[in-house]
């Protein structure tokens, strides 16, 4: 059976283990999380462009982050939420939808430290040089950046799943909850060190890139902070930086924890949860901790909050 190529484009996926009795709470738990998810993450976009005082190249840069963190639950959770409901030996994914979701399930993860990078780069400008921030953090440079962070992840993305499709299958079944790289090279039974050599190098090799710079960037920013005596200032610097700092810290713990256990094939129900929870924790925290942590987005959801209280008063 192993010798023999697959020309089927129908491939069993393994999905998400439940058991019958847990499906129900299983399901609607996870479709909670993806209404939040949507609407917390879509909702700041749409109140960061309805408000000129938010349209500025910080919170522009959120809107990456936020976009992202929807596309990347789409790309898992509908998915998951249709096989719950399916039996176990019935659950089919075309191979073509399958090497999209991977590819798009990447693309989340890389763009996840790329847009990370170019917001530290950010607070990097408006902390070490701010007379010169609005000359250098310009819409033209905002949306260059922004859509640098899109297009390196898309390239990294492309060459890694492009390894993958071009190797013939000798099966049929994906023993994931959903289509990631690693599933669509082990459908082959030709050698696969190749995509091992460059998937280990790209994950590892953006990993670590958007570590150093992260920490280069926030060690001259702390040493700005020391050597300065305005305490407006650094406590302003602070708590944007914190901020940032902790969504940075749940993505990179999120990422290390699945390509850790990659490398231990035993742990493998454990590797499958970690690498659902990359697409449901950060995305379902990020716009939280935005939300509450930046002064001018609660002072906006605050206003409006209390808009709508008043007109509900009229009505009544």
């Amino acid at each position: 059976m192993n010798n023999q190529t697959f020309n089927m484009d129908l491939l069993q996926l393994e999905g998400l283990k439940v058991t019958a009795s847990s499906s129900i709470l299983a399901f609607v738990l996870l479709l909670l999380i993806y209404v939040f998810i949507m609407v917390s993450n879509l909702g700041l976009v749409v109140l960061i462009f309805m408000e000129r005082s938010l349209q500025q190249p910080m919170y522009l840069l959120v809107c990456n982050m936020s976009v992202n963190d929807a596309f990347g639950a789409t790309v898992v959770i509908p998915r998951l939420l249709s096989d719950i409901c399916i039996p176990a030996g019935e659950r089919f994914i075309y191979y073509i939808d399958c090497v999209i979701q991977a590819f798009c399930g990447h693309v989340h993860g890389a763009t996840s430290h790329t847009v990370l990078m170019i917001m530290a780069f950010d607070r990097y400008v408006a902390i070490c040089n701010p007379m010169r921030y609005s000359t250098i953090m310009t819409g033209r440079m905002v949306a260059a950046l922004s859509v640098a962070a899109w297009v390196v992840a898309f390239v990294l993305i492309a060459v890694n799943v492009g390894l993958s499709v071009r190797l013939s299958r000798c099966r049929s079944v994906v023993l994931n909850p959903f289509c990631d790289n690693a599933s669509l090279f082990k459908l082959s039974c030709e050698d696969v060190l190749i995509n091992h050599i460059y998937g280990l190098i790209s994950a590892m090799g953006m990993m670590s890139v958007s570590l150093c710079s992260v920490a280069l960037t926030y060690l001259r920013i702390a040493i700005v902070c020391l050597s300065s005596k305005n305490t407006s200032v650094n406590s302003k610097a602070l708590q944007t930086c914190a901020t940032h700092l902790l969504v940075y810290v749940i993505m990179l713990f999120s990422g290390f924890v699945i390509i850790t256990l990659h490398r231990f094939p035993h742990l493998s129900d454990e590797r499958k949860l970690a690498a659902i929870l990359f697409h449901v924790v950060p995305p379902s925290m990020n716009a939280i901790i935005y939300g509450l942590q930046i002064k001018a987005v609660r002072q906006r959801v605050m206003i409006i909050f209390i808009r709508k209280k008043i007109a509900v008063s009229e009505v009544k």
